[in-house]
Parts: C-alpha cells; structure tokens; sequence
C-alpha cells in the first residue's frame, strides 16, 4: 500500500512539472531554484573585468605596434639585426644564463621552506624547464605546472608540495618586482610617465606605496609564522630570512634579464641602466597583465614607445634579438633536456626489464 501510495505521488508531481500552471498535487513539493550566491556573482564580475582588460590592453599594444610595423624599412631592419656584434650576443647569452640560474634559487628556496630535500640537479631542471616552456608559451599555472609536476613528482613530491612550491616560487617573483617597479616609479617617475601618462607626482607616490606595502609584508612575516590560503590549498609563507632572500633573487633575476636586452641596445646614450631596468620593469608588468604568451606584442609595443633609439629599426631588431636569446634558445633547450631525460628513464627501465629477463633465465638453467 505504501509503494502504490509513493508512486501516485510521483505522478501528480510529475503531471504538475508538465503544466506548471496548475495547482500543485497533494503532497508534492515545488521544486525552486537556489539563489547564486553573491559571492559567484563577485567572482564572475572580477573574471569578465580582468578578461576585457587584458583584451584591451592587447587591441591597443597591438594598435600602437601595427603602426610602428606599417612604417618599418625591412631592409634596415634586416640590417639592424645583422649589425648587432658577436660580443652583444655573448653579453645576451651571459646574462640570460645568469637569469634562469636565478630563477633556480627560486625553486631551491620554496623547497626549503618546505622541507623537502631534492637533488639541486633535479631542482635547476624543474626550474629551468618550467619557466623556459612557461615564457614561450604562456599560460604558466597549466604549462609550468605540468613540467613541475612531471619532474618533481618523479623525486617523490606530493602534488600538494608542488603546488605550494609554484605558489612560493611565484611570491618570489612578485617580491622582486615590486622591488624593482617601486624604487623605479619612486626614481624614475618622470621616464615612467611617458609610457604610463601618469602625473610624476602620482607615479613616486604610487611608487612609495609599493615599497610601503613590501615593507609591511616584511614586517608581517617576521613578527609570526605566516600562513596562506589560495585555491583550497593552505602553506605557510617563508620568514624573514628566507623572505629577504626571495627579494634577492627576485631583484637579481630581473636586473640579469633586463640587462640580456640592454646590452642588445644599438646605443646607451642619454639611458643608464637603472633608468632602462625601471622600464624593462613595468614593460613586462604590462605583457603580465595582458595575458598574451611572454607578454608578446605588449611588451614590444612599450619598450618601442619608451626608449631612445636611433631608429625604430634598429630598437626592434633588439628586441627580436632579445626575444630569441631570453625565450627560444631556452625554450629549444629545455625541450632537448625533458626529451633526454624522457629518453634516458626509458632505456634505463629497458635495460633492466632485459637484465631481470636474462637474470630468470639463468636461474632456470
């Protein structure tokens, strides 16, 4: 009797959600929709307004390059990039191999935060290649993420310690530029607000706020162990020591970086270095933000409308110079390095499949 009672009261249900104007049937209940909460709506909001940014931040770099592009002699250019000296390419290379070894202490520091004991050999391939594909190809949470996960979970990290390790890696990063960008706005407000249109007053002051803020954040990691939440996922953030280290590496990497490209500069005159690396800085803060692969486009266009050159011709040949030397020599190189380790962890699990297979076979003779 129960079941034949159970089945009716499906049906009428059933006969209601058909024609939604009748009365509901007895015992049924009216199904109503939940309220999106208004938190979702806050995220959804937050989404669009970064996308349509960064969308427009790529329509006017790339309005500003299209027009430089259109005014471009290709036979100067391709002679501009001809002239630029074994010794400026050897510089490059110097300092790009300077940046990416800072960029291992990136690692090396995130794993001592988190107590993990790897082989540095493991560390500064996990580092190299990751940022080496990331650059390239953007995306970095997903490309980096991946070769991460692909090399350190080999060496027995958890997933969840790679994931505070690229969360740590990344607060190195971030450590450095607010460095660099906030001495930058605060030094060299007047060169910045040629590229930015900001009032010199209001770039130092938004310079001090930035090294005002990485002060505090010092002084907040050092009063008490510090612990963050991103994603789900809680760590707890480097102290003091460890902090000051970030910020070194972080400065360091950026000053090595800047310098591939400064060095490539068909001429100094009238741009120190300091006053180039507060550019460099902010230049690739804008490519960030963008969200285009290494900031492509969007970098170009602000260097190429910041800095003296003696020609646009010549500028941009630097900049491509600097594009092959900084992301695809490192990119072609981190692929030969994951493609020979691939490759050397197969054969060494053939040879001793064929060991194991010869060993049984004596056992039976």
């Amino acid at each position: 009797m129960e079941r034949m009672s159970s089945d009716f009261g499906r049906d009428d249900a059933a006969a209601h959600e058909a024609d939604p104007d009748a009365p509901p049937a007895a015992g049924a209940k009216r199904r109503e929709l939940a309220p999106i909460p208004p938190k979702r709506y806050s995220q959804k909001f937050k989404a669009l307004v970064g996308a349509g940014a960064s969308l427009l931040l790529v329509m006017v770099a790339f309005f500003v390059l299209s027009r430089t592009l259109a005014k471009l002699d290709l036979a100067e250019l391709s002679t501009a990039v001809a002239a630029t000296s074994w010794n400026q390419i050897g510089y490059g290379l110097l300092f790009t191999a300077c940046s990416y070894l800072m960029l291992t202490g990136y690692d090396a520091i995130a794993l001592k935060q988190l107590r993990l004991k790897v082989p540095y050999k493991t560390t500064a391939l996990g580092s190299f290649a990751s940022y080496a594909v990331s650059f390239t190809l953007g995306f970095p949470i997903f490309t980096g993420g991946t070769v991460r996960y692909w090399i350190y979970s080999r060496a027995g990290v958890k997933p969840g310690k790679i994931a505070s390790l690229t969360v740590v890696a990344g607060v190195t990063f971030w450590l450095g530029m607010a460095v660099v960008i906030g001495f930058g706005l605060m030094i060299e407000a007047e060169s910045i607000a040629e590229i930015n249109q900001f009032a010199v007053i209001l770039n130092r002051m938004i310079g001090a706020a930035v090294v005002g803020a990485v002060g505090g954040y010092l002084y907040w990691v050092s009063a008490r162990p510090r612990r963050a939440k991103l994603q789900g996922m809680t760590f707890e953030l480097p102290g003091l020591g460890l902090t000051l280290g970030q910020m070194a590496l972080g400065v360091l990497d950026l000053c090595s970086a800047a310098a591939v490209l400064y060095v490539l500069l068909p001429s100094h005159e009238g741009l120190d270095f300091f006053t180039f690396a507060a550019v460099y800085v902010f230049a690739c803060l804008l490519g960030i933000a963008s969200h285009a692969p290494g900031g492509i486009g969007v970098f170009e266009a602000t260097m190429l409308k910041a800095l003296p050159a003696p020609s646009q011709e010549a500028l941009l040949a630097s900049l491509l110079m600097f594009r092959i030397l900084y992301y695809v020599i490192p990119f072609v190189l981190a692929l030969v390095l994951l493609g020979a380790t691939e490759g050397g962890r197969r054969w060494d699990a053939l040879r001793d499949t064929v060991n194991r297979a010869e060993g049984g076979k004596d056992d039976a003779h």
